[in-house]
């Protein structure tokens, strides 16, 4: 077309489309505008994550089309609730009450919210701060927090965060939500997160006269009938100490067990009879173990406390999960390379009884506490 034509066809004078061609200079208050055909800037053309400013653009002239949001988004080739979610956000509200969405004006609000780091929900919220803070210092896991948060605020939103959250609260760098210190709290204790490493093999030990795991009565592995206990050792400093641990399988009820005389088979044995026969009948059916020597006088444990005990494949700690789960709960309060022989028996029942009294994900967010004392009272 010739410039007279192009400027009719688009609705304006030839004086205004001489101003859009060649630009205009500063006068007073008006600003010089370049000219229509000056070299813009030239966007990425690499998919992005991201919207540009000129998806916006063609956001903005299909809703004006009244496209729907699926047709936008297929023109894009974006999800649909990622355009809903862009109109939602950054629309404007006019002064008439119209909701309306502004290409430019959602350009800059992207841009504003782009910047990191950020402060995070719980460093922009105080008293949901001091909630998880107060929580983790009692050394309950961020899984916990987060469920605890959902039942005691049940309607309010913002109180409410997921676990990844608070992790991320924890270790992000440049963020100050919470006290790094308190990564000391968790299971692990470690000042950095790091992914799962493939546990080492280790090696079967020779326990003679054992009864595998495979013979164990079915109600011990559907955990249908209370009384099936899984055992084993935490050591200490050099293996020079130990501490005898029993999970019950039903209620995950934990008992601590005292090995002041080491951890050969006789103190071993002597010390889980004297601690099961402070069980009634009902809880005393059977006991998982793994194959390590301490056991190896399990006939004799058996014999005074008629419980029968089954071991576990070797290299299948699996096979007594939730004894592994509690023993690395356990390594909180009896961290590894300590002495261990310095804890009196007293020491460990409070141990116990903290652990006991935490709400647990697997019993629905009941204490294994609470669970045993309703299976004692029914």
């Amino acid at each position: 077309m010739s410039f007279a034509e192009a400027a009719r066809t688009v609705g304006i004078s030839t004086r205004t489309g001489e101003r859009w061609r060649n630009g205009r200079g500063a006068s007073g208050r008006i600003k010089a505008y370049p000219p229509i055909n000056a070299a813009p800037i030239a966007e990425p053309t690499a998919p992005s994550r991201y919207l540009r400013e000129t998806d916006r653009i063609h956001i903005a002239d299909r809703l004006q089309e009244k496209a729907t949001i699926r047709a936008i988004a297929a023109e894009l080739g974006r999800s649909p609730s990622t355009i809903s979610r862009e109109i939602r956000r950054n629309g404007t509200v006019l002064a008439d009450g119209r909701w309306h969405y502004r290409p430019y004006s959602a350009q800059r609000r992207a841009d504003a919210r782009r910047p990191r780091p950020k402060l995070g929900k719980i460093g922009q919220n105080p008293e949901l701060h001091d909630f998880i803070q107060s929580h983790l210092a009692l050394r309950w896991s961020p899984e916990q927090i987060c469920h605890a948060l959902r039942r005691r605020f049940t309607q309010r939103p913002e109180m409410r965060v997921s676990h990844e959250t608070i992790y991320q609260a924890l270790y992000s760098q440049g963020r100050a939500d919470l006290r790094r210190e308190l990564t000391q709290a968790l299971r692990t204790g470690r000042a950095r997160r790091r992914p799962r490493r493939q546990a080492d093999r280790r090696r079967s030990r020779a326990v003679k006269n054992m009864v595998m795991i495979s013979q164990r009565p079915t109600e011990a592995v559907d955990r249908s009938v209370a009384g099936h206990w899984e055992g084993d050792l935490i050591l200490g400093r050099k293996k020079h100490s130990a501490i005898a641990t029993l999970v019950e399988r039903s209620t995950r009820y934990l008992m601590l067990v005292h090995l002041p005389d080491g951890y050969n088979s006789a103190a071993v044995r002597d010390a889980l009879i004297a601690t099961v026969s402070t069980l009634p009948p009902h809880l005393k059916r059977s006991l998982t173990w793994d194959q390590g020597t301490e056991m190896a006088a399990h006939h004799g444990f058996s014999i005074a406390t008629n419980v029968p005990v089954y071991f576990c494949n070797p290299g299948s700690p699996w096979q007594r999960g939730s004894n592994e789960n509690t023993n690395g709960l356990l390594r909180q309060y009896f961290p590894k390379g300590t002495d261990l022989s310095t804890h009196t028996p007293e020491d460990l029942l409070a141990v116990a009884a903290e652990l006991n009294s935490r709400p647990r994900k697997t019993l629905s967010w009941e204490t294994p506490a609470e669970r045993l004392h309703k299976l004692l009272a029914a």
